[in-house]
């Protein structure tokens, strides 16, 4: 959609030609910005709730940077994410777009990939809890969190509570009580989220890691093993997808 388009449309709407609603549902539908190697949406927030981000593998770091600056050309786009950042894409997309917030998988950094956060949304109301079954899980946790505070909410982490020790989930019962939704991270047997939808009555979204051992199959078996989970309602995203979890509970809080 050009300018003169949208004008058209605002001055439909103002002068009654067209109601609202029809007005709004056209603008669902547009625009993107097309940039050659990229087809950048930005009209994702307005249908979805949650912007588009940009995901780093596969793409080069000036591909990167140039595509975190399309989003950021649109003042009421909500936050830019751009996730799974090697060192150079980090580089990049700063030196292009400064003021970005880092989280680094690792604890270290550069420590395995990146999220980085522009434009964070204004903090919104909503207790989440982010449980992790082991200190292996913390990097997918960590995208958890980062893409969580883009949203504008402010997640509680619970580390290192698998089943192994379960006494160490329990002390935490009457939090759970009181959360709006609950992410688990978890890997081997992926045991963890059905225990935790089984004692809240949060929404639950849970994460599969690749935490494992040979049986864990790179985090098949606990994939599996949360999809058939007998606490019923319990969400499952793909293996290590900390981001789409964040996102399913954006849309969840909306």
């Amino acid at each position: 959609m050009d300018e003169p388009s949208l004008r058209r449309l605002l001055e439909d709407v103002r002068s009654g030609a067209l109601p609202p609603d029809q007005a709004a549902a056209r603008l669902r539908r547009l625009p993107y910005a097309d940039l050659g190697f990229a087809r950048i949406d930005h009209h994702r927030r307005l249908r979805q709730g949650v912007a588009e981000a940009v995901y780093g593998p596969g793409k080069s770091p000036e591909q990167c940077a140039s595509i975190v600056a399309e989003l950021l050309a649109e003042p009421q786009g909500g936050p830019v994410l751009l996730s799974r950042a090697n060192q150079a894409q980090v580089d990049a997309a700063l030196a292009t777009n400064p003021g970005g917030q880092v989280t680094w998988a690792g604890e270290r950094l550069g420590a395995g990939p990146a999220t980085v956060a522009w434009r964070q949304s204004p903090a919104r109301p909503g207790r989440v809890m982010v449980i992790t079954a082991g200190t292996a899980d913390l990097p997918v946790a960590r995208e958890c969190v980062a893409t969580l505070e883009a949203y504008g909410l402010r997640p509680e982490l619970l580390v290192d509570c698998g089943v192994a020790g379960v006494h160490r989930l329990l002390t935490h019962v009457d939090d759970l009580a009181q959360a709006d939704a609950v992410v688990v991270v978890a890997g081997m047997e992926g045991a963890l989220a059905s225990l935790v939808s089984g004692i809240t009555a949060a929404p639950v979204v849970a994460v599969p890691t690749s935490v494992g051992y040979g049986a864990a199959l790179e985090g098949v078996t606990a994939l599996l093993a949360m999809l058939s989970s007998c606490a019923a309602g319990m969400t499952v995203v793909g293996i290590d997808n900390g981001f789409g979890a964040a996102c399913a509970v954006a849309r969840l809080l909306q």
